[in-house]
């Protein structure tokens, strides 16, 4: 019982609690009101009814007092008969009494009306007996007033003392019925009141009803707006026939909630501009991007660090960023980013290298804070592929060990030489002093290859504009052929050169096409073996077809092979030993020297990539394939002397990523 007592008290509560605080307020008003009202019509009520009793109680004595003042003598006298009579026409005379009894002093009624008889009547004694206060006898001018109810209604007893001198003769006692005319006035007023009350009541009632259909329901419906409102949702409108100052309000609701959406879609486009910005920023980085939420996973990652991390074509927002790195690059990332995600550091650099072939990067993360700086919101991470940087530092360390060898040796050679012919001249024979100056004088000219070959480098790295011009190529060629004509007989290598006679002109630098094909050949010929061959061959490629004005066909001429920019092929192929696979993929590096690994003829390493920088001058890319023991072969193609010179300088320009200058 005490079980469903206390839930019948928790769903009242409940219910209770779902009514806003106006609903409460007016609710407790309502019931305030309506005790009041009912304690005022009780009150008012009970005021009429002592009102209407006090006024039987005055009249039922006034009555008593006047008809014991005529009876008393005859009762004195104890003429009975005569007593009746009086009575009996008192009653007759009177409609509010209903009845009218003597009793002696003892309290036996000997005279009734109308219970006794009527006037004619010789048995006028009853037996019946009054119960009555002892001193009633002590108080002949205060008579007992008291009321009772009967069947037929309310009825006001009077008991008055009959005394005459000092002697007691009795009671009378009236019974008497309650005043019409106040009856009537009680009631009507009882009727007002009540009438009153309900239409108070009715009105209170009412009222609430129009409180909670004019007010609570609008006030209600705002207050939901507003939650609504305040949880994002700008699109709530309320709907409702008000008018007045609760009307206005409504359509105040409705206008702001109407401004803050559109400030929403302007801020949200706003946001999404600014987004797609910075997300195009981020895409179009050259170092690698990922940002991270609070707890490590993967929120962005641009498309150069999907690059570096193999991660093309991956779904990865939300994943674990440790999950997704390779095993390695996980580990070294593993530490510096919990230390981070605790928030105790707010940044980090870490360098590592990792796959095949081994790729070195560079990884700074930086946390993302609140204003306040407790809360975590976010990790960004970038990538610098340092790959390049750490491969040209490399490539400057080899060349500068291969320099400072290159240079040792033949200072030491001539310092050593010479100081034999400073220390010993007169000692030496004429041979030996030939001898020792051709020596020195070699060295001479091999440092001042080096130092050539180190010069032309920086210079075609240097911002230097070059001319061009129509230039003859055949010339050229023939031209280089000639100087290395007679070192190719003295090691039994035949030189040979293949072209068209009337090969077009192409559109460069003359001096630069000499140290092209300079390189070119004395590479060549240091590689091949005796008795090996070198071709040069140079032909239009795509081939140009011409047609005779008498055999061309009906309709627009047409060539089989056509090009919009034709251009004049250079090859270059040797018998020589041939280059491996793996020299192949880095045989255009700076400081890059075959000989190292397979050959033993000395250079610098800078030859080829002379040659590469110069052809890309030219808008060209010098290619090549090879096959160890078989040859290799070298070609590339020349811009035409129509070539737009515009076109060329921006194919001149098109530099692979990471091409920087090492020497200034």
């Amino acid at each position: 019982m005490s079980t469903q007592a206390g839930s019948w008290r928790e769903g009242l509560a409940r219910w209770w609690a779902e009514f806003s605080l106006q609903t409460k307020l007016l609710a407790v008003a309502t019931l305030v009101v309506s005790l009041l009202m009912t304690g005022i019509t009780f009150f008012a009520l009970n005021g009429i009814q002592q009102d209407a009793r006090m006024s039987d109680t005055r009249y039922a004595r006034d009555l008593g007092l006047l008809l014991s003042a005529n009876v008393t003598p005859l009762v004195a006298e104890g003429n009975d008969r005569e007593l009746a009579a009086v009575a009996d026409r008192f009653w007759r005379s009177s409609r509010s009494l209903r009845y009218i009894f003597f009793a002696d002093p003892q309290g036996v009624i000997y005279l009734g009306i109308p219970i006794g008889g009527s006037s004619g009547s010789s048995e006028l004694l009853l037996s019946r007996r009054l119960e009555l206060p002892a001193d009633i006898q002590k108080r002949p001018d205060s008579p007992l007033v008291r009321q009772h109810l009967t069947p037929d209604g309310q009825v006001t007893d009077v008991f008055v003392p009959l005394v005459s001198g000092d002697r007691y003769l009795g009671v009378l006692a009236l019974g008497i019925n309650p005043n019409e005319t106040l009856l009537a006035s009680s009631a009507l007023t009882r009727e007002v009141t009540v009438a009153v009350f309900i239409s108070i009541w009715v009105l209170v009632i009412l009222g609430a009803v129009f409180n909670a259909l004019t007010v609570t329901r609008p006030v209600k419906e705002l207050l939901r707006g507003v939650r609504q409102v305040a949880g994002g949702n700008f699109e709530t409108r309320i709907e409702l026939p008000v008018g007045g100052e609760l009307g206005e309000l409504l359509e105040g609701f409705n206008t702001m909630a109407t401004e803050l959406q559109a400030y929403k879609a302007a801020n949200i486009e706003e946001l999404k501009a600014e987004q797609v910005k910075q997300q195009s920023l981020i895409a179009t980085m050259a170092d690698g991007a990922v940002l991270l939420d609070g707890e490590g996973h993967t929120v962005l990652a641009n498309p150069t660090a999907r690059r570096l991390f193999r991660w093309e074509g991956r779904s990865l927002e939300g994943s674990d960023l440790i999950a997704e790195l390779p095993e390695r690059l996980a580990m070294e990332l593993q530490t510096p980013l919990e230390s981070l995600l605790s928030l105790e550091k707010e940044a980090a650099d870490v360098r590592c290298s990792f796959g095949e072939p081994p790729r070195t990067l560079r990884i700074v993360l930086q946390s993302v804070s609140d204003a306040s700086g407790e809360s975590l919101k976010g990790i960004a991470m970038t990538i610098q592929d340092l790959t390049r940087e750490v491969e040209l530092n490399a490539a400057q360390s080899r060349f500068i060990s291969n320099v400072s060898h290159e240079l040792r040796t033949p200072l030491f050679n001539i310092k050593s030489y010479v100081e034999t012919l400073h220390d010993l001249g007169d000692q030496l024979s004429d041979e030996e002093k030939q001898e020792f100056l051709g020596i020195a004088n070699a060295e001479t000219d091999r440092l001042t290859r080096l130092v050539n070959d180190v010069l032309d480098l920086s210079r075609l790295e240097s911002d230097r504009q070059w001319s061009f011009e129509p230039v003859e190529i055949g010339p050229a060629i023939e031209q280089t052929l000639r100087t290395y004509r007679l070192n190719a007989e003295e090691k039994g290598v035949e030189l040979a050169f293949k072209a068209d006679p009337d090969l077009p002109r192409v559109l460069g630098n003359w001096d630069l096409l000499l140290q092209v094909f300079d390189n070119l050949v004395g590479n060549a010929l240091k590689f091949t073996q005796p008795g090996g061959m070198l071709m040069l061959r140079a032909y239009p490629w795509p081939d140009l077809c011409q047609i005779e004005p008498s055999t061309a066909p009906s309709g627009n001429p047409a060539c089989d092979l056509t090009s919009p920019l034709p251009r004049l092929r250079v090859e270059l192929a040797d018998t020589g030993c041939g280059i491996s696979e793996a020299d192949q993929a880095r045989i255009f590096e700076r400081f890059y020297r075959v000989e190292n690994a397979v050959h033993t003829e000395a250079g610098t390493g800078l030859g080829l990539s002379i040659v590469r920088g110069i052809l890309e001058k030219h808008g060209a890319q010098v290619r090549m394939a090879s096959e160890p023991g078989t040859g290799t072969t070298f070609w590339f193609d020349l811009p035409l002397e129509t070539m737009d010179s515009d076109e060329l300088r921006i194919q001149a320009e098109r530099r692979p990523i990471g091409e920087a200058a090492l020497l200034s």
